[in-house]
């Protein structure tokens, strides 16, 4: 259920970014793909190269944070999984 939900999210983020290229001079395919693969960190670069800073910073930042998160979670069960602690 979640795959369904991030995959409709980044089509989302990938059709705004398609038809709001244009109206800044930039690519709507590159932005398009990059919006895809990439999701909001893309949204949040997207938004900083086109002047809306604010926006753009705050949503690349909270992306960093939950990525860095993730990983530190995911790295933390690896580590008490090797130890003996996933039983």
């Amino acid at each position: 259920m979640t795959g369904i939900v991030s995959i409709i999210v980044e089509i989302i983020i990938a059709i705004f970014l398609y038809v709001d290229a244009p109206k800044h001079n930039k690519s709507p395919w590159l932005w398009a793909i990059l919006g895809f693969f990439f999701g909001p960190f893309a949204l949040g670069i997207y938004f900083i190269k086109t002047g809306r800073k604010v926006a753009g910073w705050i949503i690349v930042i909270v992306v960093g944070l939950l990525y860095l998160a993730f990983i530190v979670l995911f790295v933390l069960a690896a580590v008490l999984f090797a130890n003996g602690f996933g039983a």
